[in-house]
């Protein structure tokens, strides 16, 4: 416990150090999806019986759930490759299951300051939803998923570069195709079933669903508690090769 808290309290004083500019960040892509999307394209279109606000709010909270979390990588890798602070942590009394777990939650914690964002930026545009507690767990469970990915390529890159490739391929793609910013009903059945695949899919609807004071489908949240589970594994593992 002491070596996950260690681990986690060195990526909070760094995010607390760059905090106005990392908030600068977290809120430069909602607001211009918003503006684009929601005030600009979407302005007078319903899905279903809400306004496409209302639909956008929620996709915009999983994608920046997702990259928020997923970003915790690049600061792996500049502590790798440049401040080559890994090399500390292995020689410290510091088991791999800490230094993973740590990695993690500071993940999950950048996300959530992301999602609490958009939350104030939905608020100051008028749209109000319900943020509740299947909300908030199927925003944990999406951070936690794409946290624990991050951990684990991190770990498998060469070079801080690669991780730009990695973002390019994984990241990217489910950002505009994981039923963000239209429903995936409206995609062809061949293409409705490998988006079906995608974890992004699944949070985007259960955290929609929560949103709109509806019960998420158990489906949604198995699928992506147990990506999550398997990937924090598959974290583990590459920390450990990597220490070898």
């Amino acid at each position: 416990m002491n070596g996950m808290l260690a681990i986690y309290l060195r990526e909070m004083l760094i995010l607390r150090k760059r905090f106005l500019r990392q908030l600068a960040s977290m809120s430069v892509s909602p607001l211009l999806y918003l503006v684009a999307f929601g005030f600009g394209m979407g302005r007078g279109l319903t899905v279903g019986s809400r306004s496409y606000l209302e639909f956008l709010i929620p996709g915009l909270v999983a994608m920046n759930s997702m990259i928020q979390a997923f970003a915790i990588g690049s600061e792996i890798n500049i502590a790798r490759f440049y401040w080559h602070i890994f090399e500390e942590f292995q020689a410290a009394p510091i088991t791999n299951i800490s230094y993973v777990a740590g990695e993690v939650v500071a993940g999950v914690t950048r996300a959530l300051f992301s999602v609490v964002l958009i939350i104030a930026i939905a608020a100051l545009s008028g749209v109000t939803l319900s943020y509740n507690l299947y909300f908030w767990i199927a925003v944990l469970l999406n951070s936690f998923v794409f946290a624990s990915l991050a951990v684990g390529l991190a770990m498998l890159v060469k070079s801080h570069s690669d991780q730009a490739l990695l973002s390019n391929f994984f990241i990217t793609p489910m950002a505009f195709l994981g039923g963000t910013f239209f429903p995936i009903a409206q995609m062809p059945p061949w293409a409705q079933r490998i988006l079906f695949f995608l974890p992004l899919t699944h949070a985007s609807k259960a955290i929609r669903a929560a949103a709109f004071g509806e019960r998420p489908q158990l489906l949604s949240f198995l699928v992506l508690a147990t990506l999550g589970v398997a990937l924090f594994i598959f974290a583990f593992l590459s920390v450990r090769r990597s220490m070898e």
